[in-house]
């Protein structure tokens, strides 16, 4: 295998991303990073987050996580609650609206491939995770934020 296979390669896996993204906006009005951040507060206790924890989950910047969250409330997806303790810091709380719109979206990709990859022995795993962190390595990825494209 040469270099440019395994651009291709990549390219292919970044399309089918990014053709599953325009699939879950045009059906769902909603985008990968949203439905995560959806999804992530519905495996939290009372279904809620403060920004920070959704931001380290999604791995994307603050400025970011601050949009996708602005959009989801907007949307009637999200609320935001004051904390108790703290008036200067809310919790982000999914609403009735935000579950009923994850029953009704299907598996996006990414959740058709964490169940293909729990099939892989550790040693698969561990290999595949290795040659992931070695193109992240060579394109210098660190954080990829949702409103930029990585060019190879």
């Amino acid at each position: 295998m040469n270099y440019a296979e395994i651009l291709i390669n990549i390219r292919k896996i970044s399309r089918a991303v990014n053709l599953e993204s325009k699939r879950l906006e045009k059906e769902y009005g909603i985008s990968i990073p949203q439905l995560l951040a959806l999804s992530f507060l519905r495996d939290q206790d009372n279904y809620q987050a403060s920004h920070k924890a959704i931001k380290d989950f999604l791995k994307l910047n603050a400025s970011t996580v601050t949009g996708i969250i602005a959009r989801l409330e907007k949307k009637g997806m999200v609320a935001k609650l004051p904390r108790l303790n703290d008036k200067r810091v809310s919790l982000i709380t999914l609403t009735a609206k935000g579950a009923e719109l994850l029953e009704a979206t299907p598996h996006p990709l990414h959740q058709q491939i964490s169940q293909k990859l729990q099939t892989l022995s550790t040693e698969q795993m561990n290999q595949l995770n290795g040659a992931f962190q070695s193109i992240n390595d060579i394109l210098k990825i660190d954080v990829v934020d949702d409103g930029q494209e990585a060019a190879l």
